[in-house]
This record gives structure tokens, sequence and C-alpha cells, in this order.
């Protein structure tokens, strides 16, 4: 597993207050118990970890997908890239 996605898994894991263990990459986020609010939280903590912007229109994620914790990483896998380019 890629640095980015340890990293991923452990913000959600912290967000969601769950064990790290229980954050895989097929699983959505509601499944975790987390609400917007934490989501929210979420994509701010990983914004600052990466020195990334996940873009965000009129409340909604853009055309991000974050659906699942797997998607999660895959997005900012993409943002880190298109950032170091």
């Amino acid at each position: 597993m890629t640095e980015i996605a340890e990293t991923v898994r452990a913000i959600v894991a912290e967000k969601a207050m769950v064990d790290l263990a229980e954050v895989s990459g097929d699983l959505p986020l509601a499944a975790l118990g987390m609400d917007s609010l934490a989501v929210v939280e979420t994509i701010f903590a990983i914004e600052e970890a990466f020195d990334i912007q996940i873009p965000v229109q009129g409340g909604d994620v853009g055309s991000v997908d974050l659906s699942t914790v797997g998607a999660m990483i895959r997005a900012v896998e993409g943002l880190v890239a298109q950032k170091a380019a």
C-alpha cells in the first residue's frame, strides 16, 4: 500500500473514531458511521496533510468521488500527482 493510501486510511480512522484495521478500500464512509460533518473534517485533514485542494462546488464534492475509502485514496493520489506535474 502506498504512503498516500496509508495516510488517508489513518485520517479516516481518526475522524471516524474506529480502529485502522476497520478501514478498508471498498468500505463506504457511511459504513464507518461518518456523518457529513465527519466527512468534511476528513476532507480538511487530507487537504492539510497533502497540501492539496479537493474541489467543492456548492457544498458538494464536485467531480471527485469520495464515496468509499478506496475512491478517496484514488482521488487524493490523482490530486497529488496533478500538483507534482
